[in-house]
């Protein structure tokens, strides 16, 4: 077709190799693997994939179950064009869809995830289930992970990052700068460690 866009659609099965692939590749955390978990950006022209992320569901003893954001990956031709920011709105909309008024974050990305309405949580506010992960990241992979959290209902897209999406198109590489990976949530070595 002449129109060519940027989308997110769920996982599927034959997603799941590509998806360990890129979770393996940019050091991001695969505890509990299940792909129907994962959303995946995809650009309709080429249908090429170029982004991912994790919707964790942690049962808890009392309370629903805690819904938490991590794994979100770019591929590195892709970065700096919204697809992280389309990956995390889609998860937000799918947990408030679940039915979850809030969805939680452990990163050392809090200045990323803040744009969207995240903010930081007391690690004594936490659920119990999300203390003891916290604990596994700080010591891990991600020392400056701070917990956050957004009411699934106030999630807002900046505007820059809805124009870029739109436009968005897999760099070449000679156009590809290196940059920190905004969109790469760290991973918890102890527990990747096993497969």
């Amino acid at each position: 077709g002449q129109w060519s866009g940027m989308y997110v659609r769920d996982a599927r099965n034959r997603d799941e190799a590509w998806l360990l692939d890129g979770i393996e590749a940019m050091g991001l955390d695969e505890t509990a693997f299940r792909s129907r978990d994962y959303v995946v950006a995809v650009d309709d022209g080429s249908d090429t994939r170029a982004g991912f992320g994790r919707l964790r569901y942690h049962p808890t003893p009392s309370d629903p179950e805690v819904a938490e954001l991590t794994s979100i990956g770019v591929l590195e031709g892709w970065r700096n064009q919204g697809v992280g920011a389309h990956v995390i709105e889609r998860l937000v909309d799918t947990a408030e869809m679940e039915g979850f008024d809030e969805v939680y974050s452990l990163t050392g990305e809090h200045d990323y995830l803040s744009q969207f309405g995240f903010r930081p949580v007391e690690t004594e506010d936490l659920p119990e289930s999300l203390r003891d992960r916290l604990e596994s990241k700080r010591a891990g992979s991600d020392p400056d992970a701070i917990p956050m959290v957004i009411d699934a209902e106030r999630f807002r897209m900046p505007e820059e990052y809805r124009e870029r999406f739109k436009r968005a198109a897999e760099a070449t590489e000679e156009s590809a700068e290196p940059e920190e990976s905004a969109e790469d949530f760290g991973i918890d070595p102890d527990e990747a460690t096993y497969k």
